[in-house]
């Protein structure tokens, strides 16, 4: 019988789920799971905050929460709480009324909002993003309506490094008002993230070429612990003048992965336009999903916006930043003791939940068939599927795979 979805044709596979899945239908009791950006705890088990637990309960027990709609920008006490800690309760964007934010469905919806505003109401055409960067942006800002997505070079592959003097290249060839992507810390997928003075650097190109700086911030805190330091560059845009958006996510530093809670973060030079911005914002989430989900935006406003759940939040986020770190330290030692080829001090240099690790395609391959290592084609590990049960057999086959296979 004929079917009018005849013409419809079989999409792209997206390789993250894929590989994840290949690694749940492996049988085999030696399989590690380097694909999904989740964090697990070093018995490879999914962590639910406590300080989430705690606050979950709480709300189970307040009679007066109830399951009404949503304002359609979402709940104002979590993205204010969520904008003031991207930028500090003390900066001039805070402090001028010059900043606001609006609730997104996670990282991925704010940059979707965000997208659709500075393609359809501001008329940009033009969107660059790293080479590498996470495949969901160049998905999301093709989708928003720009005529066209380039890249800047980021990743030095031969030195496992920034190509830094080359993304500065691209981007002074960048054509005025175009969209740039950044990523606010740990870089996805990379976790090579610039310096401070390189920071500086690339704020002075995108002044220079009139760009604007759309920060991707899925990390704060979850990246060094610090959640200043992980703002570090959102904040000194900001603190330069620039006008910008940041997307922030909430699935990694709170562990809601599946709440779909995030935050548009938007600066503006002048307060006055913001009644303006927030209308045709309003529009276009009318339009695409109507209002936000709760549960999500009330946990994270009770967190951020109570100093005793706070402080323990903040601990959290540092019980998981240091556990990444300590495993980056520990596969290095062992990679390096095993003298396997090449230099692995990258791994050490990198920050985040990925390391780019340099395996070939074909090393890759073998490590899934071999050693039932399952990791992306681009060679990007989540360092959060490494543990002290699993990480001699990871370390003892990357060794085996780098020399054996090219």
């Amino acid at each position: 019988m004929s079917s009018r979805f005849s013409t419809v044709a079989q999409a792209p596979i997206i390789e993250v789920f894929t590989v994840n899945k290949a690694c749940v239908d492996d049988p085999s009791p030696l399989k590690v799971n380097l694909s999904i950006g989740a964090y697990r705890t070093d018995e490879g088990q999914p962590w639910v905050l406590p300080v989430v637990k705690k606050v979950e309960q709480q709300i189970a027990l307040d009679n007066a929460i109830n399951h009404e709609y949503l304002p359609i920008l979402g709940l104002d006490v979590a993205s204010g709480a969520a904008t003031e800690m991207l930028f500090g309760p003390k900066h001039p964007v805070i402090v001028e009324g010059k900043a606001f934010g609006m609730q997104g469905l996670s990282g991925t919806g704010s940059l979707r909002v965000g997208a659709e505003f500075l393609a359809k109401i501001m008329g940009y055409r033009y969107f660059y993003m790293s080479n590498p960067t996470w495949e969901n942006h160049r998905l999301v800002f093709d989708m928003a309506g720009f005529k066209e997505g380039r890249t800047y070079r980021y990743w030095d592959a031969a030195n496992r490094t920034l190509d830094f003097d080359g993304m500065l290249e691209d981007l002074k060839n960048a054509p005025e008002n175009s969209v740039i992507i950044l990523h606010a810390c740990a870089h996805n997928p990379t976790g090579m993230d610039p310096s401070q003075d390189q920071w500086k650097e690339i704020a002075r190109v995108v002044r220079e070429k009139k760009l604007f700086p759309f920060f991707d911030s899925a990390y704060q805190g979850f990246a060094s612990g610090d959640l200043d330091r992980d703002a570090w560059a959102v904040r000194y845009f900001a603190s330069q003048g620039f006008e910008l958006f940041c997307a922030q996510s909430f699935a990694k530093n709170f562990g809601l992965y599946n709440e779909r809670i995030g935050n548009l973060a938007v600066v503006v030079n002048d307060p006055k336009l913001i009644g303006n911005i927030k209308s045709q914002l309003t529009i276009l989430v009318r339009i695409m999903y109507s209002n936000p989900p709760h549960h999500g935006a009330r946990i994270v406003a009770t967190i951020l916006n109570d100093p005793v759940f706070f402080a323990e939040w903040k601990q959290c986020i540092e019980t998981m930043s240091q556990r990444i770190r300590d495993v980056r330290k520990t596969l290095r030692e062992k990679l390096e003791a095993l003298g396997t080829p090449g230099s692995w001090d990258h791994i050490t240099r990198q920050i985040g939940m990925f390391s780019y690790t340099g395996l070939t395609e074909a090393q890759i391959k073998y490590l899934a068939k071999e050693c039932h290592i399952y990791l992306l084609s681009s060679g990007r590990v989540s360092m959060c599927g490494i543990n002290t049960s699993n990480v001699d057999h990871v370390a003892r086959s990357m060794c085996e795979a780098i020399t054996n296979v090219q």
